[in-house]
């Protein structure tokens, strides 16, 4: 392929979406998969047969099977689930990535380490170089051209500006950041939150309840945030407050669904044996409690979510706990 593409790993709905944003802006893109019959159809039909079926792919995306090429990509987007970011950056290799700028597209901490993605990244390819794509979008919409706008987090404004121009489309509208920390843990965070969220309006507690809960999560998160490294401007903007309003108000949202589903009496293994898949947010809850008490740091509501994804108590006794919670200022 010419050096001049783009490589998409993961041809999800996430990665297929963000392929065929690109190929709307004009770019050469390359989208890599591992389901054969995905790849053929794809370069045959222009859809993916599992994800976004309704869409029709650019012409400009070429998908195939592995990372063929990689190393002469003009950027590499990572787009597979957080916990499977680690084994993919080995499979890909270190020597493939060198020097390489390396869009990070998952939203979620790794479960056995606490890492967050660019930390996963700086241990399995020192020499490449991370940036962080978070904020509010589901797939869905950017794959039907419905205008979003997200946050691109670089080490410094002048090398994340470079990727915003290299990403931005019609529709699609990244914003530069230079807080890689406070931007990772923003779209971390906010899946945590949204399992709450959801789990209010499966229990029907009312919109009252959710928004309050909603509220003091963004006030959570700040401590945090700030413990850790990052900004607390980086929560007043798209990758958090636009982020955490998406995620915990629409059950478009796998982690607001998941959540919702526990609020209405399932069990986490429930859920899965339906067929559905584990949220991120149950994976990054027992390490956003784990982080939080690292730091020193309160973080009620991530307690909560935790005890819920454990069966130790249904969201209602809960949310009640938390209102017991003494009486300050906000």
């Amino acid at each position: 392929m010419s050096e001049k593409s783009i490589y998409v790993v993961g041809a999800g709905a996430w990665g297929s979406a963000l392929a065929h944003t690109l190929g709307l802006g004009g770019r050469s893109v390359v989208l890599c998969g591992r389901d054969d019959v995905a790849i053929r159809t794809i370069n045959e039909e222009r859809r993916n047969p599992h994800y976004l079926k309704t869409v029709e792919m650019d012409a400009r995306v070429t998908a195939q099977l592995g990372y063929d090429g990689i190393e002469a990509a003009q950027a590499v987007l990572l787009v597979v689930p957080a916990q499977a970011s680690r084994a993919v950056l080995a499979e890909i290799g270190a020597d493939r990535l060198a020097g390489q700028s390396i869009i990070l597209c998952a939203k979620g901490l790794e479960k056995d380490t606490l890492k967050r993605q660019s930390e996963i990244l700086a241990e399995a390819c020192p020499t490449a170089h991370a940036f962080v794509l978070s904020g509010p979008s589901f797939a869905v919409d950017v794959a039907q051209g419905k205008p979003t706008a997200v946050t691109l987090a670089g080490k410094s404004l002048a090398a994340a500006h470079e990727i915003v121009d290299l990403l931005a489309g019609p529709t699609f509208r990244p914003y530069s950041s230079d807080d890689i920390v406070g931007v990772e843990l923003a779209g971390a965070l906010k899946n945590i939150y949204a399992l709450a969220c959801g789990a209010v309006d499966g229990a029907d507690l009312g919109l009252s309840a959710r928004s309050s809960i909603m509220a003091r999560a963004f006030a959570e998160m700040g401590p945090l945030v700030e413990a850790m490294g990052g900004t607390k401007e980086s929560l007043n903007g798209l990758a958090g407050l636009g982020d955490l309003t998406l995620s915990c108000t629409a059950r478009e949202s796998r982690n607001f669904d998941f959540g919702y589903r526990l609020g209405a009496g399932e069990s986490v293994d429930e859920i899965v044996a339906s067929g559905a898949k584990l949220a991120e947010g149950v994976h990054s809850s027992p390490v956003g409690l784990a982080l939080a008490e690292k730091y020193g740091v309160e973080a009620p509501i991530i307690k909560a979510v935790n005890a819920l994804l454990r069966g130790e108590a249904p969201i209602d006794s809960l949310v009640a706990q938390l209102m017991r919670r003494p009486l300050r200022s906000e």
